[in-house]
């Protein structure tokens, strides 16, 4: 009980901390074009990542929790992956890197599973899934803000410069708020996923001893429309205690990296902000929906690319971009050894 305690406990630290590293994924266009002050937009961005706990299924919680064989997940596995992905998190976060806190937790938990029981543990159709999300998400985001800058643009050429401006800072609250449930109900289930996995671990010990499942750590899986068990129900206190933990971390803002993404990758407008943040928006619901576990921070920065290009393709600053996506390559291989040393590390002395 007191090694489950642990790691709900480590779950919910990195919950805390991927609020702050991705609070500027929903804030920094927001921020960079002054509607809202830095404090009033993590407080706005809180209070709608929360909010997406009414929302989102369990869809991406569950592709969280099988990403590797749930008979070779032990705690120590679980703590492993789990301490990888703070550690790297705090790592990217000091320097101001906007990397995944999604595919660091993913890299994390494959890497410690892999040194526990092999490679062949992990599943490899959601892992390249999610890899492929990588550049799918930014290319979509990409895509998706380059046309509705267009159609935007189009619309609005005989309007009051002035006048239209002021509207687009008042759109701008729709849209960031838009990103922030997406953002809440992506992220928030993939901690979600990870604590559902450690539960996993003790149901299966309390069934070997013939002890009954309490109701707090009872999960119910039943078969989903391709014939595999999927998570359809979670003891609530794990989705409060989750999208609780993820809004108070945007409340301390992650301001290094609302920097990088607000005025580093391009100058963004408001009108460009709410085209940005709504197609950042459609992809997060989008991809939710099909329970892929992408990044929040990837589909922002190209959705920030894609206003960028519409200006000109100089307007882009391409070497801050192209440093990032190196940050994204790296994060899963560096956070799955993160992982794998850690596990050994745990194993070493004697934790299981």
């Amino acid at each position: 009980m007191g090694i489950l305690l642990t790691i709900i406990f480590l779950a919910l630290v990195f919950d805390l901390i991927n609020g702050f590293h991705d609070a500027a994924n929903s804030i920094a266009t927001v921020v960079s074009t002054k509607v809202l002050s830095p404090f009033q937009a993590v407080l706005w961005a809180a209070f709608f990542n929360v909010l997406a706990f009414w929302i989102f299924d369990l869809k991406v919680a569950d592709t969280v929790a099988k990403i590797v064989n749930p008979e070779s997940v032990t705690f120590s596995v679980v703590a492993a992956g789990l301490l990888a992905a703070i550690a790297w998190n705090l790592f990217t976060w000091w320097f101001g890197i906007p990397s995944s806190s999604s595919h660091t937790l993913i890299g994390g938990f494959a890497g410690a599973a892999v040194a526990n029981a092999g490679i062949g543990v992990v599943n490899t159709g959601l892992v390249l899934k999610t890899f492929a999300f990588i550049f799918l998400a930014p290319i979509i985001g990409l895509v998706m803000a380059s046309i509705i800058t267009i159609i935007i643009v189009n619309i609005c050429k005989k309007s009051n410069p002035a006048k239209a401006d002021r509207w687009f800072k008042k759109l701008q609250l729709v849209s960031s708020a838009l990103f922030s449930i997406g953002h809440g109900g992506n992220d928030a289930q993939k901690v979600m996923g990870i604590i559902a996995a450690a539960l996993l671990v003790y149901m299966a010990q309390l069934n070997a001893a013939g002890l009954p499942i309490p109701d707090w750590a009872n999960i119910h899986q039943e078969l989903n429309d391709k014939g595999k068990m999927a998570i359809t129900h979670l003891p609530e206190w794990i989705p409060i205690a989750c999208y609780s933990a993820i809004g108070l971390g945007t409340m301390f803002g992650g301001w290094k990296i609302i920097k990088t993404m607000g005025t580093k990758i391009t100058k963004v407008t408001p009108l460009e902000g709410v085209s940005a943040e709504t197609a950042g928006a459609a992809t997060l619901f989008l991809t939710g929906s099909l329970g892929i576990p992408v990044s929040t921070t990837h589909t922002i920065t190209g959705s920030i690319v894609g206003v960028g290009i519409t200006k000109r393709v100089s307007a882009v600053r391409w070497g801050v971009t192209i440093s990032l996506l190196w940050a994204w390559i790296l994060t899963i291989p560096i956070s799955a050894l993160l992982g794998a040393l850690t596990f050994w590390i745990l194993n070493l002395f004697g934790f299981n």
